[in-house]
């Protein structure tokens, strides 16, 4: 019969040194009883309730994918211009496979001249640069760029706007439904927060190339000229990505920053001012950078245990995670955190490389507890007939 074995660390004896984190009590951090009070209940985080004046709001850790805080994250809520995340991503994807190029032109329909809402001042008739219609999108939220997009590339907006659906169900989009290109107000077109943070870290992961556009701050067309709407991007706090504004909604905005080798998203909805949007959002950023930090449990050759083998040509199996192990946690979590290794042992053989084999356990309190598949490092044949009987007989007969 095989046996569990369970291996308890506290975090400061396996996780690497790094910075020292503020001592602080247990429980909501000092933000949460600085913030203003929210209009209903506040978001959840790792520690703690959090007030946020945002009726929707979700942030996530770029590189491990970690929530951060969510309040309402998976409601279907109106996502206005942030919509357009989806717009860019299908633009991107035609230019990485060669059926754009920046430099093609594309033409100007009466109905894309006339798209009221924001626009970049396309000419009726005329061709417009990709790259042109790019930043139109990116930097001025044009609507009207986003309608010769969409019918260039698919002929019509509802054409198109049957492959944003497409793109949302592979994604795994599951609270997201699209029936414009733009965000343009419809009772049917809705975006959670957690949709909109899965769009804009797929955008940045797949297309690094022309994230470069997000971060620009003005663009003039037309002999027009208008700043970027993201007031981080504008300050300097974000590289990226949208804002957005219907009557429904309110104003909402997804952002992304770098900071010391971590990249955050932190997606708003439903607040009530321009002022409010810049206040809101800003006051999350600084305090996901500040709260929270990313782990190097183990790197992608590292073997994180040797576990032995029954009936194997080899005593033991190396287990690795098969990739670098990073987690986000609270930096006041890390002196009290948890790492348990689970398996069972000895593992029969044969054993083929990235088998898994067990998983690892990170837990603590106020935190959620997070699990890594651990896999096997090396194949592992089963002894021939008499091995496996000499096994069987000094395990059973001499006890060893």
């Amino acid at each position: 019969m095989l046996d569990r074995r369970t291996l308890l660390a506290t975090g400061a004896a396996l996780l690497p040194v790094a910075a020292q984190a503020q001592r602080r009590q247990p429980g909501r951090s000092r933000e949460a009883a600085a913030a203003p009070g929210p209009a209903g209940s506040p978001a959840t985080t790792p520690l703690g309730p959090l007030d946020t004046a945002a009726e929707w709001a979700a942030i996530i850790d770029f590189n491990t994918g970690a929530t951060l805080l969510d309040k309402e994250a998976d409601t279907p809520m109106p996502p206005s211009s942030m919509s357009k995340l989806m717009t860019m991503y299908i633009v991107y994807a035609m230019l990485k496979a060669g059926r754009l190029t920046l430099n093609q032109e594309l033409p100007v329909s009466e109905k894309a001249w006339r798209m009221q809402g924001s626009k970049m001042f396309v000419p009726l008739g005329g061709q417009v640069r990709v790259e042109d219609l790019i930043r139109g999108v990116i930097v001025q939220s044009g609507n009207d760029a986003c309608i010769v997009f969409a019918e260039a590339i698919a002929g019509s907006e509802e054409q198109f706007v049957d492959l944003m659906n497409a793109k949302a169900k592979e994604m795994g989009l599951t609270n997201t439904a699209f029936r414009n290109c733009t965000g343009w107000p419809d009772p049917a077109q809705r975006m959670s927060c957690r949709d909109i943070a899965t769009v804009a870290r797929r955008l940045i992961q797949d297309f690094p190339e022309y994230y470069k556009y997000e971060s620009e701050k003005t663009f003039k067309y037309n002999n027009i000229e208008q700043e970027n709407r993201n007031p981080l991007v504008q300050k300097g706090i974000a590289d990226g990505l949208k804002t957005g504004h219907t009557e429904e909604g309110g104003f909402g905005l997804v952002a992304s920053a770098q900071r010391g080798g971590r990249r955050v998203i932190v997606v708003v909805n439903g607040l009530t001012s321009m002022h409010q949007r810049r206040e809101e959002s800003e006051r999350l950023l600084e305090w996901s950078f500040r709260e929270f930090e990313n782990v190097t449990l183990f790197t992608a050759g590292d073997t994180v245990e040797n576990v032995k083998v029954w009936l194997g040509n080899r005593p033991t199996v190396p287990l690795v995670g098969g990739r670098d192990l990073v987690i986000t946690m609270p930096r006041q979590w890390r002196r009290s955190a948890k790492i348990a290794l689970m398996y069972d042992t000895p593992i029969p053989a044969p054993i083929n490389r990235g088998d898994q084999l067990g998983k690892l356990v990170v837990s603590g309190q106020g935190v959620p507890t997070m699990e890594v598949p651990l896999l096997a490092g090396a194949d592992v044949g089963r002894l021939g007939l008499p091995g496996r009987a000499m096994a069987v007989i000094s395990r059973y007969v001499l006890g060893s």
